[in-house]
């Protein structure tokens, strides 16, 4: 129920999903029990189109970047499509970015207007004062793009110019207004990653990337026109824009967004009351849900005690956690960081509709997927169609260095041509910096990353992050990561959950038994030498990934 595309660009995308799917709803806010600032597909049409012409009449050109800093909603994607209709390219700046972040991403990008919202305002204080008088950027109100009411002619929206907010009037009669004509090898967007191993890198995705990846996703995510996916991660992120956005618009599916930072209680509240099909998220939050709902109850369970029932009480556990999620979900695809073993074992036996994928920003993000049931455990699915994976290999190891070639790679990292080069192999794949393996039916399993792989003490691979899987399974550990310690050791940092904290006096027995647990399932070259109890939290990036930089 795709829609059909001659040119494989936003702008299009946009127009025929307006064309196709009308007024049926795309887009809603939900807040306490009711959903309101509705857009229908035809609304965010216009809506897009208006943006263009504001952003043409502030003075943004082809190829200009325009900065967007907002929580997700539906004025945002009205920026990001109203972006490319202008024929410039959207910078998506991450609502947690800090004001030092922000700005250093605004100078880089050289941005010509920032699209922000009422509540990150105040994160631009910092990119204010350092702009030159002479080079003001307009900030624009995202908020003031009302969604009015067909009858309505003109409608207003409120910009910032030199510091004075204005109030400017747009024509409603979209047909006046002309689009800048985009090709599908344009940069759409520049993204701006907030990784595991620290500088932060530009990406150059085009139009062609990011459609092609979201029609390719199809194959794996079956959406149609009467599914509704509840937004979790923010847009900024390549995975849920590809993924949570454009792959749905192309079915003619509405997507929610809330009206607040998505806890997980808040969250939990509206996906009970809203019921959705599809929810895109990290493995984090299913995870926490899993250990804090369904796993305590399930072991005490007589069912599940006996070895006989013991598969009808995963199953009952599993229509449990259904339920949590309102009942109706059909697809739960996850990202972004590998899933515990112990949630992932559960998932699979429990048959509860999850999808592993594996990718990149620099892939627009996907790699490898799967639809519901048909993977391996502890695989991320198969390669995408039109997609070529090899995997690299040191000497006689079965695993190597993923490289990626296809239409889902990135132009390059912007105003870098050095790193861009390193990204790079001489035959034109990209490295991805990640440890892989295929099987014989050409599923991918993820062994971690290149850089954090340890050399044992007689040249043996150590892959931190199966051990950390290890610790995870533990209900003392709420984080974990394994490093090299020197002299051969092997330290495994945790940080202890909340059940663990409140027994303390026991708490040393608890560690040396943990270690011993773990090391049980290890080869001798890769057991943990010591524990360390971290107090403070590790510092995440937006996928809930461990900044493994920091801390080795």
């Amino acid at each position: 129920m795709i829609v059909d595309l001659e040119k494989l660009t936003l702008t299009e995308l946009c127009d025929r999903a307006a064309g196709k799917f009308g007024k049926r709803v795309a887009f809603e806010v939900y807040r306490d029990d009711y959903t309101y600032n509705r857009f229908t597909y035809v609304e965010f049409h216009h809506a897009s189109v208006r943006f263009a012409a504001l952003l043409k009449a502030l003075g943004v050109q082809r190829g200009d970047r325009v900065m967007i800093l907002s929580e997700n909603s539906p004025e945002w994607v009205a920026a990001y499509f109203g972006v490319a209709r202008a024929g410039a390219i959207s910078t998506p700046v991450l609502p947690d970015f800090s004001e030092e972040q922000i700005a250093n991403i605004a100078n880089n990008a050289k941005i010509s207007a920032i699209c922000v919202s009422a509540k990150l305002l105040s994160k631009t204080t910092t990119l204010i004062q350092e702009m030159d008088a002479s080079a003001s950027v307009p900030i624009v109100h995202l908020d003031s793009i009302a969604n009015e009411n067909d009858q309505v002619n003109e409608e207003t929206i409120r910009v910032t110019l030199n510091g004075v907010v204005k109030t400017l009037l747009l024509p409603r009669n979209t047909g006046v207004l002309t689009d800048v004509d985009t090709n599908e090898d344009d940069v759409a967007s520049i993204i701006y990653t907030s990784g595991t191993l620290g500088a932060s890198k530009a990406v150059m995705l085009s139009h062609k990337n990011l459609v092609w990846t979201a029609r390719a996703s199809h194959a794996l995510m079956k959406v149609y026109p009467r599914d509704r996916l509840v937004s979790v991660i923010p847009l900024a992120h390549t995975y849920e824009c590809t993924l949570g956005l454009l792959a749905v618009l192309m079915s003619g599916a509405s997507i929610v967004y809330l009206d607040r930072p998505p806890s997980p209680s808040a969250l939990l509240s509206a996906i009970q009351a809203l019921r959705p099909t599809i929810i895109i998220a990290v493995p984090l939050f299913i995870e926490k849900i899993y250990r804090s709902q369904i796993a305590p109850r399930l072991r005490k369970s007589l069912l599940y005690q006996c070895p006989l029932t013991r598969p009808l009480a995963v199953k009952i556990a599993g229509r449990r956690l259904l339920g949590v999620f309102g009942g109706a979900l059909r697809f739960f695809g996850v990202g972004g960081a590998p899933l515990s073993e112990e949630t992932e074992t559960f998932l699979f036996k429990a048959q509860f509709p999850y999808s592993p994928g594996y990718g990149l920003t620099e892939t627009s993000p996907l790699v490898a997927g799967t639809a519901p049931y048909k993977f391996p455990v502890r695989s991320v699915g198969s390669i995408l169609k039109d997609v070529e994976v090899r995997i690299v290999r040191d000497g006689a190891d079965s695993i190597g260095e993923i490289q990626v070639r296809g239409p889902n790679v990135m132009l390059g990292y912007y105003k870098d041509p050095d790193r861009t080069q390193e990204a790079f192999t001489a035959d034109g794949w990209l490295k991805t910096g990640d440890l892989g393996s295929l099987d014989k039916k050409n599923h991918l399993f993820i062994h971690g990353r290149l850089k954090a792989m340890i050399l044992g003490p007689s040249g043996e691979n150590i892959y931190p992050e199966e051990i950390e899987s290890l610790l995870y399974a533990s209900d003392l550990v709420e984080d974990a990561l394994v490093r090299s310690g020197g002299r051969g050791e092997i330290v495994a940092m945790i940080q202890l959950n909340k059940k663990a904290q409140t027994a303390i006096a026991a708490l040393s027995d608890s560690i040396e038994e943990l270690r011993n647990a773990v090391n049980k399932r290890l080869a001798s070259f890769s057991r943990i030498n010591r524990i360390e109890i971290r107090s403070d939290p590790f510092e995440k990036t937006p996928t809930a990934k461990i900044k493994r930089f920091l801390y080795l």
